[in-house]
């Protein structure tokens, strides 16, 4: 990513106390709007990373875990995902979705932060990530997809989902960063340059489009670890 770019995106104010904090609260109703409002893009970003029967799977930034149970379905009893999030609350709800769908024995969840992940090198065949990379500070993004790059195997796949600031000033992008700006704790997620930020990691772009949510635009990127 260029230095540019970097200059480019907003900053992520709040602290990871207070992120935690909101997403224990917005638990309670994700599933009713934010859920909704993203599924669109959530299901297209599973089916360009296709898991398969018996792939290890993570997905990072779970929430309330319906990604999760897709991807659970997917890699089927030969396979395993794993999930990170840092909210308890989500890991709760999610915990409670995996038992009823009688999935406990393929998924398994860590409350956590994901600028360090508890995985070891070439764990993974693929990861996922779901409107989250953009709840990252700028400096962490590279070392979050560090993190990815490191715990994949060679030739695993990534799909990122996020809102992207590529190519886009438009009045609505603009008003969203400035109550970004204004009221971080309600809109603490921002647009980033999606593709740019896999490249920069060293992954190989496969498949990238861009889509429109509310006038504002989101990214769905696939790449491959080198």
């Amino acid at each position: 990513m260029s230095n540019k770019n970097k200059t480019e995106i907003s900053r992520v104010t709040r602290s990871k106390k207070d992120a935690k904090a909101s997403y224990n609260t917005m638990s309670k109703w994700y599933d009713v709007i934010a859920g909704r409002f993203e599924k669109k893009y959530r299901d297209i970003g599973l089916q360009k990373l296709n898991t398969k029967g018996g792939d290890v799977v993570l997905e990072i930034g779970f929430g309330t875990g319906e990604c999760i149970l897709a991807l659970a379905r997917s890699v089927g009893i030969s396979g395993k995902v794993y999930g990170i999030d840092i909210s308890e609350s989500m890991c709760n709800i999610t915990q409670s979705k995996i038992k009823k769908e009688g999935l406990s024995e393929i998924v398994e969840l860590t409350c956590g932060d994901a600028v360090k992940l508890p995985f070891k090198v070439d764990f993974f065949d693929a990861i996922f990530m779901s409107f989250t990379l953009e709840l990252f500070d700028t400096p962490e993004i590279p070392t979050v997809l560090n993190e990815c790059y490191r715990v994949l195997r060679n030739d695993g796949h990534i799909c990122v989902v996020a809102m992207s600031k590529k190519g886009d000033n438009s009045l609505m992008m603009r008003l969203y960063e400035w109550l970004h700006k204004k009221l971080p704790k309600y809109f603490d997620c921002r647009p980033i340059f999606v593709q740019d930020a896999l490249q920069s990691t060293g992954f190989q772009i496969l498949d990238a489009v861009k889509l429109s949510m509310f006038g504002l635009a989101v990214e769905i990127v696939r790449g491959k670890k080198k």
